[in-house]
């Protein structure tokens, strides 16, 4: 799979200069260059079927290769919510100072906003060092799951991010894409049978 950008949203401190950072975003790519498809295959080749491929087994394929790195799966992290608490968190790499969190989008828009909110609040109360929501582009979008949140439709909503008045922290939204399109490749299960692709 393809690591197309990074937009950074929140980089107080510096963050993204610092060696942890680096070492965070090197295991990010590489969780993401690993997923491939068909799992014979040394590329992520996907159906160009319309909104035909699942898309969990992706992220399943990604949070394995992260466990591989010493990323926690699935952790629930406080994150200072004043009434709810959020759902748990994708991934999280203990650093120097608390958790980095990576949020793989499997839902539509909406999802992608409350994914965002829950690193910035987080960030707000202390609770987080940063987070990264990863988030296919619009080329990608239109071969997964009907209306998955995608980084062309929540692009015109990055100001709101960058208004946040915070003395430390790091957020961003990384997008990724297919390697190649064909006809002739299984389509991806749709459902939550995340080890399809491992």
């Amino acid at each position: 799979m393809k690591y197309i950008k990074e937009e950074i949203l929140i980089n107080k401190k510096l963050f993204s200069t610092s060696r942890e950072y680096k070492r965070i975003r090197k295991d990010i790519i590489a969780a993401i260059k690993s997923i491939t498809w068909p799992s014979e295959s040394n590329i992520f080749m996907i159906n160009p079927q319309k909104h035909g491929n699942g898309v969990v087994p992706i992220k399943q394929a990604f949070i394995a290769h992260l466990q591989k790195l010493d990323w926690r799966a699935e952790v629930k992290v406080d994150v200072g919510a004043t009434t709810t608490t959020p759902g748990k968190i994708d991934a999280v790499k203990i650093v120097d100072n608390g958790y980095f969190a990576v949020e793989w989008e499997t839902g539509n828009i909406s999802s992608s906003h409350r994914a965002l909110n829950k690193i910035a609040i987080g960030i707000l109360s202390g609770k987080l060092v940063g987070g990264s929501l990863v988030i296919p582009t619009r080329r990608f979008y239109r071969y997964l799951t009907d209306r998955i949140g995608n980084y062309s439709e929540l692009e015109p909503y990055f100001p709101i991010w960058r208004s946040i008045n915070c003395k430390s922290g790091f957020l961003s939204v990384i997008a990724i894409e297919h390697d190649d399109i064909g006809a002739e490749v299984p389509l991806i299960r749709k459902g939550t049978d995340g080890r399809a692709l491992l």
